[in-house]
């Protein structure tokens, strides 16, 4: 699917491919739909490659908001293209959504993937927190003014880890991380009192432990895709928009466009995420009764 696609060049040419990009025309529902079923009906890889590639400037425009982690750009629309691609290669039409909304996860997902595989794990860390951090630090700062480089002020310290659920030595420390290298032994105040050092502590789980995360966090992920399958036309829309997208719609647009009450919103929504809720664990369980645990490593 992915022959003959534009290409960006390394060397200064990301005008010239959104440029290029621009030419493939939008897709209208209909069509979209057709060439969706004549992909998963027949194998019709013309069709693929036109789903494919009026999609693009979705993948272009979701890529631009994650210039900041110091990666090429290219790289990063690269990786959006391959979740694109997997995302036309699993659509369902008849579901009743479009391709952009389904393929908007998993153009995401890609990316982010592929900048947790192109930072180091003693630049990130492991734990749920710290990810959570890594990709949202930036727009928590960017919240509360706090644009400048350097140090985070204690009050906006405490200011984004309570936003964000996490403790505020984890938003010191990422801080710090995605600022680059400085010097362990800086005061973390003014005062002088106490070091950078002082709040390092080293939280690395052991391969095996982080096989296991791995293959727990794999299985979640399968076991979430199914788990959408249960739910509705209606309920799938509802839940994406109100728990899978970076910016969820409110009650009042939901209510809006399916022409019913915030408070019948509300209900559906509930009501699907416990429908998805139940779906993830049977299928985890389910999984994991058939994959064999994951083995311990040889000690070295």
């Amino acid at each position: 699917m992915s022959a003959a696609l534009p290409a960006l060049s390394a060397d200064g040419g990301l005008s010239r491919y959104l440029a290029e990009i621009r030419r493939f025309p939008m897709l209208q529902p209909e069509e979209e739909y057709m060439l969706a079923k004549r992909w998963r009906e027949h194998d019709d890889r013309a069709a693929a490659h036109k789903l494919i590639t009026s999609h693009l400037r979705l993948v272009a425009k979701i890529s631009m908001g994650y210039r900041g982690y110091g990666l090429p750009i290219g790289e990063v629309i690269s990786e959006g293209n391959v979740g694109l691609m997997q995302a036309v290669k699993r659509f369902e039409p008849d579901k009743g959504f479009r391709l952009a909304t389904y393929a908007m996860w998993w153009i995401r997902a890609s990316i982010q993937e592929y900048i947790l595989r192109s930072w180091s794990l003693v630049k990130m860390g492991t734990t749920a927190n710290q990810k959570k951090l890594f990709f949202n630090l930036r727009k928590a700062k960017s919240q509360i003014s706090a644009l400048e480089e350097g140090d985070l002020r204690p009050e906006q310290v405490k200011t984004i880890a309570t936003r964000l659920g996490v403790s505020e030595q984890e938003v010191v420390d990422m801080n710090r991380r995605l600022g680059g290298d400085s010097s362990l032994n800086a005061p973390i105040r003014q005062e002088g009192e106490g070091e950078w050092q002082d709040w390092l502590v080293d939280e690395s789980s052991s391969q095996e432990a982080l096989l296991v995360q791995q293959e727990e966090a794999d299985n979640r992920h399968v076991a979430l895709r199914q788990a959408l399958s249960v739910l509705n036309e209606r309920e799938r829309r509802i839940f994406e928009a109100r728990r899978l997208s970076d910016e969820p719609m409110t009650l009042e647009q939901l209510s809006e466009e399916f022409g019913v009450s915030r408070e019948r919103v509300r209900q559906i929504e509930v009501r699907a995420f416990e429908k998805v809720q139940d779906a993830v664990k049977a299928g985890v369980a389910r999984i994991e009764a058939i994959a064999p645990p994951a083995q311990a490593l040889p000690a070295h």
